[in-house]
């Protein structure tokens, strides 16, 4: 199971202080109760991944319990004259990996953070992303990429016929086309060049087979 802590962010000016750094549209909170959202650094790639929603004070993010810390003390870095303040809270609830991984959710901790852009990750097609709400970092890379269509690798799920390692290095033939993302056993999450896919991929000695997702269409 996955740890997972909420970080909360009050203040008056904490709606202005998240719009400027996330990837996603706080007012869409004034309609629903929870969006996905990231917060990138300045080269576009992601730091953290996962959900917000509105309280009375402010706004809660959901955030993986190994990475809460590192994120409220890079965010604090950012708030300059903001009068925001943030705070863990202290009980982690549990996410089971097998959910995550079925549904093509990516997971961000620390071994993932800072290595993959929001398209790379899928972002944009979970609704993560907002392309016209106006300047938030790494926005410029987020939006090059959506309006080039340069997207040239995606988060694609696999299942081995063995156990599968984090980090391990997914080749076609002798070429390496990709990272494992995220893994659970025999099933998995990993970040490949979506026109390497073809024929038999391996990562450490471990065969992959292809499992679809509903949102990614390959075709």
């Amino acid at each position: 199971m996955l740890k997972v802590s909420t970080i909360r962010v009050d203040g008056i000016d904490a709606f202005e202080f998240l719009q400027g750094q996330l990837s996603n549209d706080l007012k869409r909170l004034d309609a629903e109760a929870e969006i996905l959202a990231a917060w990138c650094n300045p080269k576009g790639r992601v730091i953290w991944f996962g959900t917000v929603h509105k309280t009375d004070t402010g706004y809660e993010l959901s955030a993986p319990a190994e990475t809460a810390e590192n994120i409220v003390q890079r965010l604090t870095m950012f708030r300059f004259r903001s009068k925001v303040e943030f705070n863990i809270v202290a009980d982690a609830t549990l996410l089971d990996p097998t959910s995550l991984i079925s549904n093509g959710h990516p997971y961000i901790g620390l071994e993932q953070s800072e290595k993959f852009t929001p398209h790379m990750l899928n972002l944009d097609l979970l609704d993560a992303i907002s392309l016209d709400k106006g300047c938030y970092t790494g926005q410029e890379i987020v939006a090059r990429t959506h309006y080039k269509g340069a997207t040239k690798r995606r988060t694609i799920r696999f299942e081995g016929d063995a156990a599968v390692t984090v980090g391990g290095n997914i080749l076609a033939g002798d070429s390496k086309i990709g990272e494992v993302l995220n893994a659970d056993g025999k099933n998995c999450l990993a970040v490949v060049a979506v026109d390497k896919i073809d024929g038999q991929l391996v990562v450490n000695d471990v065969k992959l087979s292809l499992i679809p997702l509903a949102y990614l269409d390959l075709t």
